[in-house]
């Protein structure tokens, strides 16, 4: 119990105005709202609730009973801060605050303290840095003393110690123009690195999915790393890239990224674009879905929006993955096997037990050794270096050597090809 004290008390509050065209399904929508809560260190969810309204109102987002009658809820329960699981503006937060003397905070400014705490890379803390600054532009936001929280993140929970955020306009767009010049600099050597990944021989195959769908346990049970996954939603931020040889196929990169959500901030969609370029350089995507979830096809629908917007169109090679079949009950799962059976490209596992893997791994497999054909190569003496690399790929069928230099007949792929040609640019 006294841990539970010196963490901040939170309540979260999903709004469910029935005006929204984009309205969600409440229920789901309020159990990720308190995923989210919980995905922050200090911070302890005392309550939860659906708030329906006909429509927002514009000073105070709810109107005046409910907001008294929530008056008395958190101050029963000695609530700090309050979640709310949308959109405020800065008027609606700043009256709110005032009427409820807690903090609060937004869905955008939630996701975004959590990626803070969660950015590993200097691109990922960059960015976030300047995706909370772009946020914070269009609002003020202030230290609260009261509450107990050490930790530093970005400022919009607040904790004892931190100074008070009161910078203009055009001192955070001063910052703005400093950060995208670090982050020049951080980019230029992510180009370097993503040209000598090129030339690595091995084709990229991206895991996505909405977050929380067992991306990174699906990731450490094929390649045997200890990535961090844990039930908690955006367990991982950046991308992390494993070699893996797959049974009776080729050796591949797997990228595991971050995980995708609703109503992401744009902020954070623009940010993090970079960070996945191992989704934009992949040669097969594997879209991976909690398919136990309440609200999995919605969930699946926000991922094939902002691969869109990433400028992933439909005609890249992608494999749709049901993960968690494990959570299912019998004959659900007994279903979903069956089904996934039957439909082209799509495979129904679980990462936890091992269960459909064999069946994804041969269809990776299938799909990445692509059409080869044979076709004959003719080397100089001083190529020795493309000689070999036509060996370690294992696409040389027959070689002759004569007084001009070898002459090789290769069986390989597109991309096989391609990586050679490249090699005269080394």
């Amino acid at each position: 119990m006294e841990h539970e004290r010196s963490r901040t008390r939170a309540w979260v509050l999903h709004p469910d105005i029935r005006s929204d065209p984009d309205r969600r399904d409440p229920v789901p929508a309020l159990e990720e709202g308190v995923s989210l809560a919980r995905a922050l260190p200090d911070l302890v969810v005392i309550g939860q609730g659906i708030v329906r309204l006909d429509r927002a109102q514009a000073g105070y987002l709810f109107g005046s009973g409910k907001i008294d009658e929530l008056k008395e809820v958190f101050s029963e329960n000695e609530i700090e801060l309050v979640l709310i699981d949308g959109p405020v503006t800065p008027v609606q937060q700043r009256n709110l605050e005032k009427r409820w003397k807690v903090k609060i905070l937004d869905r955008t400014g939630l996701i975004l303290e959590i990626f803070s705490d969660r950015a590993r890379t200097r691109e990922g803390v960059l960015q976030v840095e300047m995706a909370a600054l772009s946020y914070q532009r269009t609002r003020l936001v202030r230290a609260w003393t009261h509450l107990e929280r050490q930790r530093g993140g970005l400022g919009f929970v607040g904790g004892p110690g931190e100074t008070q955020i009161e910078a203009d306009r055009r001192a955070i767009d001063e910052q703005l123009v400093r950060l995208r010049r670090q982050l020049d600099k951080v980019v230029k050597t992510r180009e370097l690195h993503r040209k000598a990944r090129a030339k690595v021989p091995y084709p990229i195959v991206a895991l996505v999915g909405y977050t929380n769908a067992g991306k990174s346990t699906l990731f450490n049970r094929l390649t045997g790393a200890e990535v961090m996954a844990k039930d908690m939603l955006f367990a991982t931020l950046d991308p992390t890239m494993r070699r893996v040889e797959l049974p009776d196929g080729p050796e591949v990169i797997l990228s595991d990224t971050v995980g995708f959500i609703s109503d992401l901030p744009t902020q954070l969609v623009a940010a993090f674009r970079a960070t996945l370029e191992e989704v934009l350089a992949a040669d097969l995507i594997l879209h991976v879905r909690d398919i136990s979830h309440a609200d999995t096809a919605a969930q699946a629908e926000d991922v094939e929006a902002i691969l869109a917007d990433l400028g992933i169109d439909e005609t890249r090679p992608r494999l749709e993955v049901w993960n968690k079949i494990d959570l299912l009950p019998e004959e659900a799962r007994e279903g979903m096997l069956a089904r996934a059976s039957r439909e082209d490209g799509i495979f129904a596992i679980s990462a936890i037990d091992g269960t459909g893997l064999p069946a994804l791994l041969e269809a990776i497999a299938a799909h990445l050794q692509g059409v080869r054909r044979e076709e004959l190569v003719d080397l100089d003496f001083a190529e020795g270096r493309k000689r070999a690399w036509l060996f370690d790929q294992d696409v040389v069928q027959e070689e002759v050597q004569d007084e001009t230099g070898f002459h090789l007949t290769v069986l390989w792929s597109d991309k096989q090809k391609a990586q050679f040609a490249a090699l005269n640019g080394r």
